[in-house]
């Protein structure tokens, strides 16, 4: 649906420039839902922009269904922008006009009769569950219900393609879940594709399917949610990740970490289940496989992009002959692990 190809944009004058992105390469799948994420100010909201046309890539091409943006002329781009949708971290409503109204306007911008416009924007609201809303101003809504008539104004002209800058940030967490859950449903139902970037990890977590990491104007890790979220390998993606996956030790235990055992000391080791190993009762059959003396010390449960990830950090007698034994079991089993260090 979307390709990036060397696409660079630069801010400023020749003499004193600032470039937001550097040669970014990226394809958004039909149908899919893809998150970008990275810190603030890594270029994601420049990235979403040049989708839309509302910025021009300095250099390179960005290709909407077949279509390079940076070739339309104006008339081009408002067609372009009743295929494209977009909903906004602030809403972005007018405050003189309900519910109804709000959706409707880009319906009014294209001309369709008021009976038109009533025809499509009754369902929409019903789609995203403010039917009995129509008639209600932005100032009488909540966050949440305000972001659902933002969804539904973008849905108006039936886009192919939905961008979502941000949109989760200004609502609570609880009210964060219940949008998320209904764009899986507008991705599952009406086959849109979504694009949405976000600071916010457990949102990719949730409704990706695919994620690219930008840094710095680049991306710099791209994949399967599962895959990128599971197995990081850009050193950005591992610290943005850092406090959303995995367990985390207290810090007394942290702090008392050695990289090198001595005699009678505990290796610690993180072990990581997913796929075929999520499943099994692996833990029981460590301790049937090197003895009882096995220590859970902390443990999670996951799900990414619909599929379990549980990691479980144990300790055990750092002695050559059980870690021996224990790798081997690891090899058989095909557990991921991690040595975190040894403690006495």
């Amino acid at each position: 649906m979307v390709t990036f190809e060397a696409v660079t944009k630069r801010y400023g004058s020749a003499a004193k420039s600032f470039t937001a992105l550097d040669g970014v390469d990226m394809t958004v799948g039909r149908g899919e839902i893809t998150g970008i994420i990275g810190r603030s100010g890594a270029g994601k909201s420049t990235l979403i922009r040049l989708v839309n046309g509302l910025e021009k890539a300095s250099s390179g091409k960005v290709i909407v269904d077949g279509t390079e943006v940076g070739r339309l002329n104006d008339a081009g781009l408002r067609g372009l922008r009743r295929e494209v949708g977009m909903i906004f971290q602030h809403f972005n409503l007018l405050s003189s006009r309900t519910a109804f109204d709000n959706v409707a306007l880009p319906l009014e911008i294209a001309g369709l009769s008021r009976a038109e416009i009533k025809g499509k924007v009754e369902p929409l609201l019903d789609l995203v569950g403010l039917g009995d809303k129509a008639a209600s101003y932005p100032s009488e809504l909540s966050g949440g219900q305000k972001q659902r008539v933002g969804i539904a104004r973008a849905l108006a002209t039936s886009p192919k393609l939905l961008l979502s800058d941000e949109a989760t940030s200004a609502l609570d967490p609880e009210t964060t879940q219940s949008i998320l859950a209904l764009l899986k449903q507008i991705n599952a139902e009406l086959g849109l594709t979504v694009l949405l970037i976000t600071h916010e990890m457990e949102v990719v977590k949730t409704i990706a399917s695919h994620v690219a990491v930008i840094d710095q104007g680049r991306i710099v890790e791209q994949g399967c949610t599962f895959d990128v979220f599971t197995a990081p390998k850009h050193e950005t993606t591992r610290i943005l990740l850092s406090s959303t996956l995995g367990t985390s030790l207290p810090e007394w235990l942290r702090s008392g970490l050695k990289n090198e055992p001595s005699a009678g000391d505990r290796i610690l080791v993180r072990l990581t289940f997913f796929g075929a190993t999520a499943f099994q009762p692996l833990t029981a059959r460590l301790v049937t496989e090197i003895g009882g003396d096995v220590n859970i010390l902390a443990g999670a449960i996951e799900e990414i992009a619909g599929e379990p990830f549980g990691t479980l950090v144990v300790s055990y007698p750092a002695a050559p002959e059980i870690i021996d034994r224990a790798n081997r079991f690891f090899a058989a089993t095909g557990l991921s692990t991690e040595v975190l260090g040894y403690v006495a």
